[in-house]
């Protein structure tokens, strides 16, 4: 039998996940001040950009960008190219132009509420693309790598980030999320999989791929 105490608690944990998926409002405002200065979500983020090898001319695309940590990093790589970014929550695109002010007043960095599977026309093919943590939200993930696959230019990059949240997570919860992103990422028609750690705790994979 459920009590009262006990629907409370799944109610709470409901909110909490869904403030996780779409942050809104007060708490969305909390989560995202969180997110952007908590020194492991800073690193993750940096780490991961650092792995796509961007030049100064890419044009590249972050799905989730969440405060702008990342988008922000590539900034300051892709100095002549252009910066895309895209998420469903409206409190983090505020967040993540208020970060990014300068950049996106001087028309380099262009950020879009938009969910994955609505993504708006970027023009030209794109050289890289990153998503951190944010894949486990997507509808049909397969279908949406695949639509990401034919944003990018033939080598053009994409980087995959996962470190598991859930209760308990080790070691071998991110070895396993990692072998899943890259059968996803397969069976979307990338190649030349590799996959990249960075010891946190739980550590996080960040699985990169090719497309042909």
């Amino acid at each position: 039998m459920q009590t009262a105490g006990t629907s409370l608690k799944q109610r709470v944990i409901k909110y909490l996940v869904g403030q996780a998926h779409r942050p809104r409002g007060i708490v969305g405002w909390a989560n995202g001040w969180m997110f952007a200065h908590r020194p492991s979500n800073r690193q993750r983020n940096i780490w991961a950009v650092s792995l796509l090898d961007v030049q100064p001319t890419d044009r590249v695309l972050e799905i989730g960008f969440g405060p702008g940590v990342a988008i922000a990093e590539f900034a300051g790589r892709a100095t002549q190219g252009q910066v895309f970014g895209v998420d469903h929550s409206q409190a983090m695109v505020r967040r993540a132009t208020r970060h990014n002010a300068a950049a996106v007043r001087a028309r380099r960095v262009h950020l879009s509420c938009v969910s994955v599977e609505r993504l708006p026309s970027f023009g030209d093919p794109l050289d890289a693309i990153l998503a951190v943590n944010s894949l486990g939200f997507w509808p049909d993930p397969v279908a949406r790598l695949r639509e990401l696959r034919g944003l990018l230019r033939p080598g053009g990059r994409i980087a995959l980030v996962s470190q598991p949240r859930c209760p308990g997570a080790a070691r071998d919860t991110t070895v396993r999320a990692a072998q899943e992103l890259q059968d996803l990422l397969t069976q979307a028609g990338f190649t030349q999989l590799r996959v990249e750690t960075l010891e946190l705790d739980p550590p996080v994979a960040c699985v990169l791929a090719n497309n042909p």
